[in-house]
C-alpha cells in the first residue's frame, strides 16, 4: 500500500530535522534560495513545518522528505514519508 500513497497527495518537500522532542512529532526547517528580485544577490528564507513521524524513524539533524495532509493536530499539516539521509553521529 506504501506505493498508492506515494502517488496520491499533496505537495512533497524536503527538509532538515531541527527538533524530535515529542513523541512522532518532528519539527523540520525548509531552506529556499531565491535571487534578490532588484539586485540579484542570493536569499535564503527559511520555513518551519510539523510533521508526523509515525515510527519515530528520524532524528535530528537528518534530511527527510515531508508530503502534505489532512491536518493531524493543531500544528501538524505534513507526514514523514522518507528519511533521505541520516545525521553523522559524532563520536
Amino acid at each position: 500500500m506504501a506505493e498508492v500513497e506515494e502517488t496520491f497527495g499533496g505537495r512533497v518537500i524536503e527538509g532538515r530535522v531541527i527538533k524530535a522532542g515529542s513523541e512522532k512529532t518532528r519539527v523540520v526547517v525548509i531552506e529556499l534560495r531565491a535571487p534578490h528580485r532588484l539586485y540579484g544577490k542570493g536569499i535564503k528564507r527559511t520555513s518551519k513545518a510539523v510533521a508526523h513521524d509515525e515510527s519515530n524513524e528520524s532524528g535530528v539533524g537528518d534530511i527527510v522528505r515531508l508530503r502534505e495532509c489532512r491536518p493531524i493536530s493543531k500544528t501538524k499539516r505534513w507526514r514523514l514519508i522518507q528519511v533521505v539521509t541520516k545525521a553523522a553521529v559524532d563520536g
